[in-house]
């Protein structure tokens, strides 16, 4: 029979999986969250054992979704500790993870607040997907009375912009909504770009919801500024191994049902694109507005991670 610490840590890992949870910063806070349950539940009196178990919990977690960063940065965040006891260790992972949410949470807030700034009076603003960062920034120069306009775009095969002009309407905040192809259509009536992050790689390039690497083409050639809002944990620590960011191909299902008569039709379906740094004119961070050059600072000093940990993670 499983424990109840396991079976709700599967439950958690199978919400992620489906994307019941869904978003870069949710993950996070989840997978702190459930492993600090975890560790706080497991019945043992073996330092050993008590490792062994919260490493396999966490590997689990970790298989969930290939492509978060922030997945695997909190699940190393939050199992960072040394302890000569379970009870130290148990204290450790719920420091770590209450620590980790909080500071998750108080992210947001400042990413809004940096951002913003960069957000004039009159400014028409175009989104892609769904990240709150990103509705962080739009939403704080609108409370600060800029008359902005906003283009969301439907995101698919998600739809995750129908979760972002919904939280734009209980704003107030003026919205259009747009199917993806008409992004060039738009982008000459558009001043910024403002998105959210799966991953930003060391060299400052954008992993994000599919979609975005075109976006980021269009307002080049529009010559309109393109922002990336993202917590510090979205950096990957592996990219400065050299390992390249797994782009997550999701079900076949989400682009064409199963029920379909097409026989001979084949589907990719991949979640993520990647966008060059070149294309990327600052990444917005809750220490600073960094150029994306940047990058491998951020994950040396903030994250902090030895090449031999960045290794394991």
């Amino acid at each position: 029979m499983e424990r109840p610490a396991i079976k709700q840590l599967l439950k958690t890992a199978n919400r992620i999986r489906s994307m019941e949870i869904r978003g870069a910063g949710l993950i996070a806070r989840a997978a702190a969250g459930a492993i600090r349950d975890y560790a706080l539940d497991l019945e043992t009196s073996s330092l050993d054992e008590f490792n062994s178990e919260v490493k396999k919990a966490a590997q689990i977690l970790l298989n969930t979704r290939p492509t978060a960063v922030s997945l695997s940065n909190a699940v190393q965040m939050v199992t960072r500790y040394k302890a000569e006891s379970v009870e130290d260790a148990r204290i450790s992972i719920t420091s770590n993870a209450d620590r980790f949410i909080e500071e998750s949470q108080k992210a947001i807030e400042l990413i809004g607040t940096i951002g913003s700034r960069r957000i004039r009076d009159g400014d028409t603003l175009l989104t892609h997907c769904n990240s709150m960062a990103a509705i962080s920034v739009i939403n704080t120069a609108f409370k600060a009375g800029r008359d902005i306009e906003v283009i969301a775009t439907e995101s698919r095969p998600r739809n995750q912009g129908l979760l972002t002009i919904s939280i734009f309407e209980e704003l107030g905040v003026p919205t259009t909504f747009i199917v993806d192809s008409a992004v060039r259509s738009v982008m000459n009536e558009v001043d910024l770009v403002v998105v959210g992050a799966d991953v930003i790689t060391a060299n400052g390039s954008l992993v994000n919801k599919i979609g975005t690497a075109q976006i980021a083409l269009i307002a080049h050639e529009a010559r309109t500024s393109f922002m990336v809002a993202a917590e510090t944990y979205k950096f990957s620590p592996k990219t400065i191994l050299g390992e390249l960011v797994t782009i997550e191909e999701r079900s076949p299902e989400e682009v064409l049902p199963k029920s379909s008569d097409f026989k001979n039709i084949k589907v990719r379906n991949p979640a993520f694109d990647v966008t060059p740094h070149h294309y990327i004119d600052l990444i917005c961070t809750e220490i600073g507005a960094i150029p994306p050059v940047m990058s491998y600072l951020i994950i040396k000093e903030k994250l902090g991670w030895e090449l031999g940990q960045q290794a394991n993670i």
